[in-house]
C-alpha cells in the first residue's frame, strides 16, 4: 500500500469511527454509568470484535480478488455506492438518545470480563458492520499482497482509530451525553456528508 493510499484510508477509518454506531453508544452509555477506566474494557471487546470483522471481511474479498479481477471491480463500485447510501441514510438518522443513569458506580456493578464480553458482542452481532467492511475494505486492498500484511495494515489503522475514538467518548461521556441529545442531527448530517465525500473518492481511486 502506497503512503498516499493508506492516509486515504486513515481519513476514511476515522470517518468511519466517527460515524455514530451501537459501539459508541455503548461506550459512551457505560461512560456514564460505570466511569472512563472501567469503560476501557469494553471499548477494548469492541475494538476486538471489529478486527473479527475485518478478518473475517478481507478473507471473503481476497478469495474474491483472487477468483476474478473483474468481479472485484464490480465489488468496489458496488462498495463506494453504499459508502453514499450510509451516508444518506446518516443525514436523514435522528439524534441518539443516551441514558445519562448515576454516574460512576450507578447502576448494576459488572466486571471487566463483561464489559469486555459486551463490547464485543455488540460489535461481531452487528451484520451491518460485517456488510460495511466488506463494502469499505474492497477499495484499499493491494492484490497479490499477503493475508496478514493487509490485515496487520487495514486492521490495525482502524482499530486504533476506534479505539482512541471511544476512549474520548468514554472519557468525556458526561459531557457528551447532553451536547448529542441537543446537536446529534447536526452531528449525523456532518458526518453522513463526509461518507458521501469519501464514497466519491473512492470510486475513482486507484490501488496502484
Amino acid at each position: 500500500m502506497t503512503l498516499d493510499l493508506w492516509f486515504l484510508y486513515a481519513f476514511a477509518a476515522i470517518g468511519l469511527s466517527l460515524t455514530p454506531g451501537p459501539n459508541g453508544l455503548l461506550s459512551l452509555t457505560h461512560g456514564v454509568r460505570y466511569g472512563f477506566s472501567r469503560t476501557i474494557a469494553t471499548v477494548l471487546g469492541g475494538v476486538v470484535g471489529f478486527l473479527v470483522l475485518v478478518a473475517a471481511s478481507l478473507a471473503g474479498m481476497g478469495a474474491l480478488l483472487a477468483a476474478s479481477e473483474t468481479a472485484f471491480t464490480i465489488a468496489k463500485w458496488i462498495g463506494a455506492a453504499y459508502l453514499v447510501y450510509l451516508g444518506v441514510r446518516l443525514w436523514r438518522t435522528p439524534a441518539a438518545s443516551v441514558s445519562a443513569e448515576a454516574g460512576d458506580g450507578g447502576g448494576p456493578q459488572h466486571g471487566p470480563v463483561r464489559l469486555f464480553a459486551e463490547g464485543f458482542l455488540v460489535a461481531v452481532s452487528n451484520p451491518k458492520a460485517l456488510i460495511f467492511f466488506a463494502a469499505f475494505l474492497p477499495q484499499f486492498m493491494i492484490p497479490g499482497a499477503s493475508f496478514w500484511m493487509q490485515f496487520a495494515v487495514l486492521g490495525g489503522t482502524f482499530a486504533f482509530t476506534e479505539f482512541c475514538y471511544e476512549l474520548v467518548l468514554a472519557g468525556m461521556a458526561q459531557r457528551i451525553a447532553p451536547w448529542l441529545s441537543r446537536h446529534g442531527r447536526w452531528f449525523n448530517r456532518i458526518t453522513g456528508g463526509t461518507f458521501v465525500g469519501i464514497g466519491g473518492v473512492m470510486a475513482s481511486a486507484s490501488h496502484t
